[in-house]
């Protein structure tokens, strides 16, 4: 596979080689700004709370996840598509932007296993469907994981306009724009590097008709509309999980 230019990366590849491929589709990238105290005494000590327009950011994202496999290895059966949705927050370590997920749910048993085993990420088995109808987006997700937080999202969501993207300094290219994420384990901490071409965004609408995914999380969102982003498909590689100390 080649991969698509890193011109556009805040810092270059890393070293070695990917280990994983996925596919993100059908995604809504919902935002809603919150106080950083807020987020602050949730995440480790080692990273710093990014911050935008002087708050924190807090996401709920669902998505559809595709054509997953290891590297020069056939898909897993029952991994290698599934729905997923993400609640997650913006830190920096070491000087690299990137992701710190409250709590991701997918509906893929096997992939929830593999993924608390290989990262340590806090994923939770759910019930989810996702349909298409009339140009909309009809996803719904409920936690069933036992002894996990109850968390249900119900949404209906669409893009509206043409696909853009985002520039360095806005608000989406901060959303967006992240190519590592950060997960507790047994040694500290580690960075998870991920590769993408730019994300083609589109706006979005959105009926969150249920929505008590961060309040899951601990976190009470303002009462102000979301910031509302959608994306078709991006396509992903991913290197194995590193300790902040280890050199990229």
């Amino acid at each position: 596979m080649e991969l698509p230019s890193a011109d556009h990366r805040p810092w270059p590849l890393p070293s070695g080689p990917w280990v994983m491929k996925q596919s993100w589709c059908d995604l809504l990238f919902a935002h809603w700004p919150v106080p950083v105290d807020a987020v602050r005494h949730k995440v480790p000590a080692g990273l710093q709370v990014d911050v935008f327009g002087g708050s924190a950011w807090i996401a709920v994202v669902p998505f559809r996840m595709a054509d997953v496999r290891l590297r020069a290895l056939p898909t897993v059966p029952g991994t290698g598509e599934f729905l997923e949705l993400n609640v997650r927050t913006y830190v920096t370590a070491e000087g690299k932007p990137g992701v710190w997920f409250f709590s991701l749910d997918a509906e893929s048993p096997v992939a929830v296993a593999a993924a608390r085993t290989w990262f340590g990420l806090p994923y939770w088995r759910a019930e989810m469907s996702l349909r298409r109808e009339d140009g909309a987006i009809e996803y719904a997700s409920r936690r069933t994981h036992k002894g996990a937080p109850p968390a249900e999202l119900r949404a209906r969501y669409a893009p509206a306009g043409e696909a853009f993207r985002s520039a360095p300094g806005t608000l989406e290219h901060f959303l967006t724009e992240r190519y590592c994420l950060y997960a507790p384990s047994g040694r500290g901490l580690v960075r998870g590097e991920v590769h993408h071409a730019p994300w083609p965004l589109r706006r979005a609408e959105a009926d969150l008709r249920v929505n008590t995914m961060a309040e899951a999380a601990g976190f009470a969102l303002p009462e102000t509309p979301p910031h509302l982003l959608f994306a078709d498909r991006i396509e992903t590689v991913v290197w194995a999980p590193r300790r902040l100390d280890a050199k990229a």
